[in-house]
């Protein structure tokens, strides 16, 4: 819902609303961020204390900023690959234990240049 119309369904909702935590009913409610649902129930006249706005925001960021990490350590932990220094794939082994797989060459091949492997 654009800015527009949620301001307006949300005069009617302000109007029937009897919770203590506004803002964070109206980020349910509409589906916005913490930004928004301030500064759009400040233009319907709600008034806040300045240091709770700060404090919200602030540990919605220190929220955000966890999140980012955790999906960056989540892209650099290898997804179940068993990989060494000369292997980038090892597929299996051999009946002495020895590694075979992708190499780490080919790899690189096959990223730069995905018909460099089909020879």
């Amino acid at each position: 819902m654009k800015r527009k119309r949620r301001l307006e369904s949300a005069r009617h909702w302000l109007g029937d609303y009897s919770g203590t935590h506004v803002a964070r009913a109206y980020r349910k409610q509409f589906g916005v961020d913490w930004p928004c649902a301030f500064k759009e129930l400040e233009m319907l006249g709600v008034a806040f204390d300045p240091a709770y706005v700060e404090e919200v925001l602030r540990g919605a960021e220190r929220d955000a900023e966890v999140k980012r990490k955790k999906k960056a350590e989540a892209r650099a932990e290898p997804l179940g690959v068993d990989q060494d220094e000369h292997f980038a794939y090892i597929i299996g082994y051999t009946a002495g234990g020895l590694p075979y797989g992708l190499s780490w060459d080919e790899y690189e091949a096959e990223e730069y240049d995905p018909e460099a492997l089909s020879d």
